[in-house]
């Protein structure tokens, strides 16, 4: 795995994307940051930052775009188009296009509410867990299930889960506490920075793979 090359970030014109391009520039390495809209994102570009168009559920897209790349992290989220309809369509074009270009790491951002509480259990499960969320976390479920069941040997890929509290303002600890597939114990909060050094971390010096990789502020 190459850890010194470029990393392409899809959405990074959101929050999460943001403190991704910003993590992966202090420790050197240059970034494709992907937006719908360049115009909005200006402040972006930099001497280590190229800002392009991209669709991260275009597969003819994702290809063009990622040439040259170590890793690509996808933190996109649309809230005017159904989830499972975007987080679906985003996953395939990936498994697409990246092998195609020859990147063989993917990151994903997933969402506490698919993370388990119990065996077999979901936070998302709880009875009186809100509809409205339900039906966005489901998104991301079928999203994990496409990647498990349609991810090639060509592509290593992996989502990383931030805590139910993810917050601006929590206090940046740099460092972050791990579990695989279940709510981390303890404060179940983490910050922007946190998680981006996580998403860098796995995208660049990869240490999980194909599972769901909970993450939260170091205590």
């Amino acid at each position: 795995m190459n850890t010194t090359g470029d990393l392409l970030v899809f959405g990074a014109g959101g929050r999460v994307g943001r403190a991704v391009v910003a993590e992966a520039t202090a420790r050197g390495h240059r970034v494709t940051a992907v937006v719908r809209d360049p115009a909005k994102h200006q402040d972006l570009e930099g001497s280590s930052v190229r800002l392009v168009r991209g669709d991260v559920t275009d597969p003819e897209s994702v290809a063009a775009l990622a040439p040259g790349h170590a890793a690509a992290v996808n933190a996109t989220a649309r809230l005017d188009v159904p989830s499972v309809g975007h987080y679906t369509a985003a996953a395939r074009a990936l498994l697409a296009g990246l092998p195609e270009a020859g990147v063989g790491r993917l990151v994903v951002v997933g969402i506490a509410t698919t993370l388990e509480t119990a065996p077999g259990v979901r936070v998302m499960d709880a009875p009186e867990f809100p509809e409205e969320y339900r039906a966005f976390s489901q998104g991301h479920v079928a999203e994990f299930e496409l990647l498990t069941a349609e991810a090639g040997q060509a592509l290593d890929w992996l989502m990383v889960v931030p805590a139910m509290d993810l917050n601006a303002e929590a206090p940046v600890t740099g460092g972050y506490r791990t579990a695989v597939g279940t709510v981390v114990g303890g404060p179940g909060r983490i910050a922007h920075a946190d998680l981006a050094r996580a998403l860098v971390d796995e995208a660049l010096r990869p240490g999980h793979h194909r599972v769901q990789l909970a993450v939260a502020s170091r205590v």
